[in-house]
Parts: structure tokens; C-alpha cells; sequence
């Protein structure tokens, strides 16, 4: 049995390192082990790439305005480098926000100011509205439209001009 080169620990006839001192050994007529694989430079790494590599920017501006759920497409697409110079996906992206905060303002102030009041249900009007306003806004953007709402797209062009 072979011994380190460096150190004198007793090796394995196959280890290409000492275990006690790390030192590189000799190769002694074996075949030396092929060399680890290449990445791809055509392929991204999956551990270091944006998920939305492939995402296309009509998609996620289209996503931005789902209700329920059209927030978190929002502050992904706003995190993500892959749109980080997109100005209409932005655009969608803050004013998706924005009129996320109108639903939960609805949801958590006018529901239960205006819930108790037998007859009227003013939520439930302003519900209606920013139901049409994300559907109209899914279209726009499906249209590659940078239409601006009322109060909401002042909001994310003043978002846009701080980048």
C-alpha cells in the first residue's frame, strides 16, 4: 500500500488525495478520473437562474391583475431581474399593487363600516368596480396596453419614476 507523498499517511493505490493533509498524489500508471462535466453555457443553471426565465412579459402582466392572488405576481415580477428593465410590466406590476390595496380597503374598512347597515351595501358596488377594473386591466394588458387607471396608474407612474 502506497504512502502520501507529503506527509507519509498511508494512502489507497486509487486516492488521488492524502485524507490526513489534502496533498495531490502522484498518479502511479492509473488511469487518472475523467474530469467533472461542463456546464452547458446555452442552458441557464437552474440554482442561480430567475424563475421567470421563460416567462413571457404580456403573461405576467396579465397576472398582475388576478385578483386574490394578482399581488403576489406583482411583487414577484417587481423583484425579478428578468423584468428588472421592463417599464410596462413594471407599470402593470405597481398598479396591480395598487389596486390590491383598494380590495383589502374595501375588505377591512367599507365591509364591516357599511356591512351592518341593513339595506345598503356599498362594499359590495365598490366590489363590483374593482372586479370590472381587473378584468378591463387583464385586457389591456393582454393588448400590450399601458393604460392607465384613475388614482392607481398616477400611483405607479410615481412608483416608475423613482427607479
Amino acid at each position: 500500500m502506497p504512502f502520501c507523498s507529503k506527509c507519509g499517511n498511508q494512502v489507497g493505490a486509487t486516492d488521488v488525495f492524502c485524507g490526513r493533509c489534502g496533498t495531490r498524489q502522484p498518479v502511479s500508471g492509473a488511469t487518472p478520473p475523467p474530469p467533472p462535466p461542463r456546464p452547458d453555457p446555452r442552458r441557464p443553471d437552474p440554482l442561480r437562474s430567475d424563475p421567470l426565465t421563460g416567462m413571457n412579459p404580456r403573461t405576467a402582466s396579465i397576472l398582475c391583475y388576478v385578483p386574490a392572488i394578482g399581488w403576489i405576481a406583482s411583487i414577484v415580477v417587481l423583484a425579478s431581474a428578468r423584468f428588472r428593465h421592463n417599464r410596462l410590466v413594471r407599470f402593470h406590476a405597481f398598479q396591480g399593487l395598487y389596486l390590491f390595496v383598494a380590495w383589502l380597503m374595501d375588505d377591512w374598512v367599507l365591509r364591516p363600516v357599511f356591512g351592518w347597515v341593513p339595506g345598503l351595501h356599498f362594499y359590495q358596488l365598490v366590489e363590483a368596480v374593482l372586479l370590472g377594473m381587473s378584468i378591463f386591466m387583464m385586457v389591456k394588458a393582454a393588448h400590450d396596453e399601458a393604460y392607465a387607471l384613475p388614482l392607481f396608474g398616477e400611483l405607479a407612474q410615481r412608483s416608475m419614476v423613482d427607479e
